[in-house]
């Protein structure tokens, strides 16, 4: 069984409210739940939420949400190498990308590519 983090599940929370406080024209609500294994959040002042993050190995899903006013990636890298096939991309504040990634145990960094955001990294352990 997957835990959840606190912080991770208000956010999802927070999400849900964000999403339904903003109706169509048509006057209806949409929620909608971010469900993932590793929520992680690009916070203003180009920081990630968490310096370390954990999940369970096989296929995790990440989901990356956007808190700031500007564009930030997420990639998956060990001992210095991008695992391909996963990268993340959010583009103005409120959006959210999900994708899933297997890893096997082991410790690996989520970083943002976008240049001048070297300080957006923190630790993931598999295991």
């Amino acid at each position: 069984m997957k835990r959840i983090s606190k912080k991770a599940l208000f956010t999802a929370i927070a999400l849900i409210g964000v999403a339904s406080s903003c109706g169509g024209s048509s006057g209806s609500t949409s929620t909608t739940a971010v469900v993932a294994d590793v929520l992680v959040t690009a916070e203003s002042g180009i920081r990630l939420d968490q310096s370390a993050y954990t999940a369970t190995s096989g296929e995790i899903s990440i989901a990356y949400i956007n808190q700031d006013t500007i564009r930030h990636t997420l990639i998956v890298e060990k001992d210095g190498t991008k695992v391909s096939g996963f990268e993340l991309d959010v583009s103005r504040k409120g959006d959210v990308d999900q994708g899933t990634v297997a890893l096997q145990p082991g410790t690996y960094q989520l970083l943002c590519t976008v240049p001048g955001h070297q300080n957006m990294r923190a630790s993931f352990t598999v295991s």
